[in-house]
């Protein structure tokens, strides 16, 4: 149960003292010892507003309204709740019926979802939900309606995932709006959302989103059973649900991935993925994830396919550039100087001749130094952090430099290797990368280029024993599926994108027609058409 059960005294005599029962009892009649269990329960909040009035020809009829102030519209509750209760003249008659609360419930109040509460516990659960309770005084039973509302972050454009050409729209932290989003991009009577309620304190709202006969029922069952077996006390953002669903926790690739762009999620979803939206972050999880997918940017699609495939190229060379420069460095100045070509290896020694520490201690402190810069200019405040960012490394490359302890090249190195981690589409996955950088590093320190091929051939063995959700984490490629390979390394065009991914979509695959290509009209029909 949401709220803590007390012990109580039982009175043999009179069944006054309500307030001592367990959340789970029925409402008592009289409204005062109504009154008194909810501010009891909830510890005196001073954000708990309690508004007790009196209606009726003569005020003998006592009410109350409960809600919680900055999780309901003020405006809602004066204008279609408390205006109608102090102003209908029809007010005493209803209470002279048989159940004056029904009559209430269909004939008053005004607001959204308005139900029946009979028990404490459905009550204190549709308070701190931000819904409005209102207690009469002589019945065991409450009304509550929907008049949610409060300060809300407006939609803008997302921060993490920035596109070029599309939509400029992203998720907010109210899930109603973001469901709405998704609801303007997607309009079909298929488009299924379940939502439940995951933790113990917070209750966080949490829906579970996919497209009904396009989504694969195994996949959609397997994301209920993961989610069912949540038992945790608090959710706060998506993340702590990432977690906890994800196949593999041991690795540092992410088998989740996250956005907080309504169109990339209606894309996902008409491919017949799954997407859980979590009440509170604008950060939506799609699954299962592939680890192509965390390469493709929003605009690829949105511009022709073959800019797209360039560009979405140049992302895995950038992604590779920002794993082994560092490592490849070490190798090739330590074990393998023979590979380099002859005026630039004169140039290299001439540079590292007052540098007093090897390669590997000398691109470790770069990097480790980089690494600080970086943590410090995301943690400080927007406008110094950037600033820090670049004036550090710029002071602090410079007196290195100058200083001895590292050489110009390996600075080259280390602003290349930036450089090229920023520009991965996904935060997830450069992180990755940054993390497995300083293991080839090692193993190049340790055997050179040998080092750096014996640690690739690990990291792609290890991915290609990820599983996302039951579907193998490197699929089209492996396993191989030549109709996927139409969306991986390069973008077909879009006319011939006319199938699904197989191993997320295996009944309904099929998504547009096969005619789809453009054809100009020839001279005869031209011809035809003017005459």
């Amino acid at each position: 149960m949401f709220f803590k059960k007390r012990k109580k005294k039982e009175d043999s005599k009179s069944d006054d003292t309500h307030e001592e029962q367990s959340p789970a009892a029925l409402l008592h009649r009289d409204l005062t010892c109504n009154i008194k269990r909810v501010k009891e329960e909830v510890g005196y909040s001073s954000d708990v507003i309690v508004r007790e009035f009196s209606i009726g020809y003569n005020e003998q009829i006592s009410c109350a309204i409960v809600f919680v102030d900055g999780l309901v519209e003020a405006s809602i509750i004066n204008d279609s709740l408390l205006k109608m209760l102090l102003e209908d003249p029809n007010i005493e008659r209803y209470f002279n019926e048989w159940n004056p609360i029904q009559l209430l419930r269909t004939k008053v109040v005004a607001l959204d979802d308005v139900k029946i509460v009979l028990d404490w516990e459905t009550l204190f659960q549709s308070l701190v939900d931000g819904e409005t309770i209102v207690l009469v005084d002589g019945y065991p039973q409450a009304l509550s309606g929907s008049a949610r509302g409060g300060e809300q972050r407006a939609i803008e454009e997302p921060q993490t995932q920035v596109s070029i050409r599309g939509p400029k729209d992203g998720f907010t932290e109210s899930i109603r709006t973001n469901t709405a989003l998704l609801r303007r991009r997607i309009k079909s009577t298929d488009f299924r959302m379940e939502t439940k309620k995951l933790g113990k304190a917070t209750q966080t709202d949490v829906s579970i989103v996919y497209m009904n006969g396009i989504a694969k029922e195994k996949i959609v069952q397997e994301v209920r059973d993961r989610m069912s077996r949540i038992d945790v006390d608090k959710i706060l953002e998506s993340g702590n649900i990432e977690e906890l669903i994800e196949d593999e926790t041991f690795t540092t690739f992410p088998t989740v991935y996250h956005t907080e762009r309504p169109d990339v999620v209606a894309a996902n979803l008409l491919e017949g993925r799954v997407a859980i939206l979590v009440d509170g972050t604008p950060f939506a999880l799609v699954v299962p994830a592939l680890f192509i997918q965390f390469f493709q940017a929003p605009d690829d699609y949105y511009t022709r396919f073959d800019i797209s495939s360039g560009l979405r190229f140049l992302r895995i060379m950038i992604f590779f550039i920002s794993l082994i420069a560092p490592s490849s460095y070490i190798a090739a100045t330590t074990f393998h100087q023979e590979m380099i070509p002859s005026q630039l290896a004169f140039s290299i020694a001439a540079q590292r001749e007052v540098v007093p520490f090897p390669s590997f201690v000398e691109a470790l402190i770069m990097e480790v130094t980089f690494e600080i810069l970086r943590e410090a200019g995301v943690r400080m405040p927007r406008a110094v952090g950037q600033a820090v960012s670049i004036v550090g490394a710029l002071v602090i490359g410079q007196a290195a430099v100058q200083a001895g302890l590292v050489s110009p090249a390996m600075i080259i190195i280390v602003s290349l290797t930036a450089i090229a981690s920023f520009a991965t589409p996904s935060f997830s996955i450069a992180i990755s990368a940054r993390v497995i950088r300083f293991a080839l590093m090692v193993c190049a320190a340790a055997f050179g280029f040998y080092g750096i091929f014996l640690g690739l051939i690990i990291m792609v063995v290890h991915l290609c024993s990820l599983r996302s959700f039951g579907v193998p984490y490197m699929s089209p490629l492996a396993p191989l599926d030549f109709q996927g390979l139409r969306d991986t390394f390069i973008r077909a065009p879009f006319w011939s994108l006319d199938r699904r991914p197989a191993l997320i979509n295996e009944d309904n695959v099929k998504r547009q027609g096969r005619n789809q290509r453009p054809h100009p009209p020839t001279e005869e029909e031209e011809n035809q058409d003017e005459t």
